[in-house]
């Protein structure tokens, strides 16, 4: 078998620490790599591998209704209906274990990751799977280059035999009988293992090793998610710049009885414009450039007016949540250009106040953002007053910066 054949898989995303060497106010894994939270990009490679049916992530308890929410906002939402989401253990031996149960019985082969190896690649993970298949479990890992001393009371007491020695790191793959058999061996010995190799090893199974990638650093300490922030950048400026280009249009009917709200500013007006949202179409114009953008369809695929959720919806919110998409995928703002056109009212006294906004929800300088406004010299529904329409155009531009 090899490694491009697409299997039946689950994966277990071991965020299940509390990240206290980070000496930060919340797990590591939410933390921001690049302006996006080093979970997502965890999730985010193992969304790429083929065959993988299911990902359960396993979240500290107190904080899993946070973890779920972002990675439930910032992934492609065809993909979010394969996302589960259970809380962790005292150890990591029993947050991957949680995992396993929640993980569909019917999946033959188990991936656990850690989230905090947010720079692993799909064909890492892909390697891991076609080993595990073939052979019954397997490791991704990494000869040693440095001399390993062994010290006692600060004291060289050997040195050891580098040649035999090798780096543990994540992926690493099982049958899930397998994985199934080790816990209860080690449940029954009282043993703890530091991963899921070690609980295998402990069951006496053989488990075999795929070259691991020295990109693949785990953030632990302060200084590695720096180390990550400067591989990350180095991996884009590899690829080359790259720019894209999304258009986007929105009208909404004007009403009474309707609050009217372009650009996140609450306007004075008798009507309001009709929608399942607030009905912004400044926003859902620059919401649907931005996914042009990104090959990504427009918001009716993400913000369906058939979903509650979104009734009412502050659009502000929903761009924020389409500009991490962008994020997410290495991109900044280069610049938007936004043409509303309404004949009443004069929108220029709000001009400003809407740039403010829309660079907000975007991360970026309200330099970036152009807002004007124009009439149809009363031609047309906009210039009749049935409604409001508005056109957006953005240029996005690779992330090269930390």
């Amino acid at each position: 078998m090899t490694p491009e054949t697409v299997l039946s898989c689950g994966a277990i995303l071991a965020a299940g620490g509390s990240g206290s060497r980070m000496a930060a106010d919340r797990p590591k894994q939410l933390l921001p790599l690049n302006g996006v939270p080093i979970l997502v990009r965890s999730c985010e490679v193992l969304l790429q591998v083929p065959g993988i049916a299911e990902i359960v992530v396993v979240a500290p308890g107190d904080w899993l209704a946070d973890c779920e929410a972002v990675c439930r906002n910032l992934l492609p939402p065809e993909r979010r209906p394969c996302l589960h989401f259970t809380a962790g253990g005292a150890s990591r031996q029993d947050s991957v274990r949680a995992g396993l149960m929640a993980l569909s019985p019917a999946l033959p082969l188990v991936l656990v990751h850690d989230a905090a190896r947010p720079l692993a690649d799909a064909e890492l993970a892909q390697n891991c799977l076609a080993c595990a298949d073939r052979f019954g479990a397997a490791i991704a890992a990494l000869p040693l280059v440095d001399t390993i001393k062994a010290v006692q009371d600060g004291r060289i007491v050997a040195t050891l035999d580098r040649s035999r020695l090798w780096q543990a790191q994540t992926p690493q793959a099982a049958r899930r009988e397998l994985l199934i058999q080790a816990y209860a061996l080690a449940e029954k010995d009282g043993f703890q293992a530091t991963d899921e190799a070690a609980l295998l090893e402990h069951a006496g199974i053989a488990v075999h090793t795929v070259a691991g990638s020295r990109r693949n650093l785990k953030i632990t300490r302060p200084e590695d998610l720096l180390l990550a922030r400067v591989l990350l950048n180095a991996g884009n400026q590899a690829k080359g710049t790259g720019m894209r280009i999304g258009h986007g249009f929105d009208v909404h009917r004007l009403v009474a009885g309707r609050k009217l709200i372009l650009g996140g500013v609450t306007i004075d007006h008798p009507l309001g414009l009709l929608g399942h949202s607030d009905a912004d179409v400044v926003c859902h114009a620059l919401m649907d450039a931005l996914l042009g953008a990104l090959a990504l369809g427009d918001i009716g695929r993400h913000f369906p007016d058939s979903d509650a959720r979104y009734r009412d919806a502050d659009s502000l919110k929903l761009l924020a949540t389409v500009w991490q998409m962008a994020a997410s995928r290495g991109m900044r703002l280069a610049n938007a250009d936004i043409s509303i056109i309404c004949q009443k009212p004069k929108l220029a006294p709000h001009l400003g106040r809407m740039q403010a906004n829309l660079a907000q929800a975007c991360h970026a300088a309200s330099t970036r953002f152009n807002v004007k406004a124009s009439t149809t010299e009363q031609l047309g529904y906009t210039g009749r007053g049935e409604g409001i329409a508005a056109h957006a155009v953005v240029l996005l531009e690779e992330n090269h910066g930390a």
